[in-house]
C-alpha cells in the first residue's frame, strides 16, 4: 500500500474521531435519519451537527438525500461498525490491564 492509501485511511479515521460523530454513526446503523433527529440525539445545534455530517460525507462515511427542505443521512458502508467492535476490544483489554495493575 502506498502513502496516499494510508492518507485516505487516516482521513476516514479522523472523520470518526469525535464523540458526536460516533453517536451519529451508531444511530445510522439503524437506518436513515434526518438532520433534526441527529441533532436531538447528539444534543448540539443543527449547524454543528451539519458540520459533523459534512465532514463524514467528505470522508465517504455517510451519504445524504434531500426531500424538500429536509436532508436525510445514511451510512455508505454499514461495515464501519465492525471497526467499532475492534475499538471496543482494545478498550476492554486496556481496562483489564489497568485492573491487573491496581489489583
Amino acid at each position: 500500500m502506498d502513502r496516499r492509501a494510508y492518507g485516505e485511511r487516516a482521513k476516514i479515521i479522523k472523520a470518526l474521531a469525535h464523540p458526536s460523530r460516533l453517536i451519529m454513526v451508531d444511530a445510522l446503523v439503524e437506518g436513515e435519519k434526518c438532520v433534526c433527529e441527529l441533532t436531538d440525539l447528539v444534543g448540539s445545534d443543527m449547524s454543528t451537527v451539519s458540520k459533523h455530517l459534512a465532514l463524514m460525507k467528505e470522508a465517504g462515511i455517510v451519504e445524504d438525500r434531500k426531500v424538500g427542505l429536509q436532508v436525510f443521512y445514511s451510512l455508505r458502508c454499514p461495515c464501519i461498525v465492525s471497526f467499532f467492535g475492534c475499538v471496543e476490544a482494545v478498550m476492554k483489554s486496556n481496562a483489564k490491564e489497568k485492573m491487573e495493575l491496581v489489583g
